[in-house]
């Protein structure tokens, strides 16, 4: 029986590469003083261009990479809340969210990546300095329609206004893996420049808010992190590609 029976047929339609957003080259404000001890001390950054995909992973594209490879699909494939082709696939374990980069680095020739830490906040600050979320200092709670939002799981992506780099969802909706060992004093001794995290590790980072937590809604130097192999219904994921 084909993986992609049933409510996860839905996802077999035509494979079209996801829409990026150009992060511009940029100087930043990583971090913050007032939050949690593993985002101190808030230290500017230098970050390279690079582009970033405007939205999470959905199950219609992680649908391609399932069937493409014969594998088992995520624990909640057929589970009528996270279904939606639209929605942002779940419970996907790190390691299966880096061999989807590789699975489409290799049909399109780009070179597809999760996104350093340090690349997810300077995309989801959106270029606007010392603001807590990505529209600014507003609670979450002021977001439209947000106490009717994520009863039961994720969103569809792309239902509300992106921030001011055209990306979606940003800080909300899923956990999103980036590329980093997580380490929770890593501020301390980060690189100025482009920094990708400890050279190792036990946990990887991870960044957003999410449908499940009691705020839906991160701030932007929030940080979270889960060992690389856990699926967690509130765990998806966008990619990163090098700048053309």
């Amino acid at each position: 029986m084909s993986l992609l029976s049933g409510s996860a047929k839905k996802q077999s339609d035509t494979f079209k590469a996801p829409g990026l957003v150009v992060i511009p080259a940029g100087w930043f404000w990583m971090g913050s003083e007032f939050g949690q001890d593993n985002e101190r001390p808030r230290h500017r950054v230098w970050v390279d261009a690079f582009q970033l995909a405007a939205c999470q992973v959905t199950n219609r594209e992680y649908g391609h990479f399932v069937q493409a490879k014969g594998m088992q699909p995520s624990p909640f494939w057929n589970d009528r809340n996270f279904s939606h082709p639209d929605q942002p696939v779940v419970a996907v374990s790190w390691l299966d969210a880096v061999a989807y980069c590789e699975w489409l680095s290799r049909i399109t020739g780009a070179r597809f990546r999760l996104p350093s830490e340090a690349e997810w906040e300077r995309a989801a600050r959106g270029g606007e300095e010392d603001k807590v979320f990505p529209w600014g200092d507003g609670s979450p709670q002021s977001l439209p329609n947000y106490a009717e939002r994520w009863k039961n799981g994720p969103e569809a992506v792309a239902q509300y206004s992106p921030n001011h780099f055209g990306l979606y969802d940003i800080c909300e909706n899923v956990h999103e893996w980036c590329g980093d060992w997580y380490q929770a004093d890593y501020y301390t001794v980060s690189p100025e420049r482009n920094p990708c995290g400890p050279a190792a590790g036990e946990r990887r980072a991870s960044r957003g808010g999410s449908w499940r937590h009691h705020v839906k809604v991160t701030r932007c130097a929030a940080r979270s992190s889960l060992p690389p192999d856990f699926q967690y219904a509130d765990y998806g994921f966008r990619l990163a590609c090098e700048a053309s």
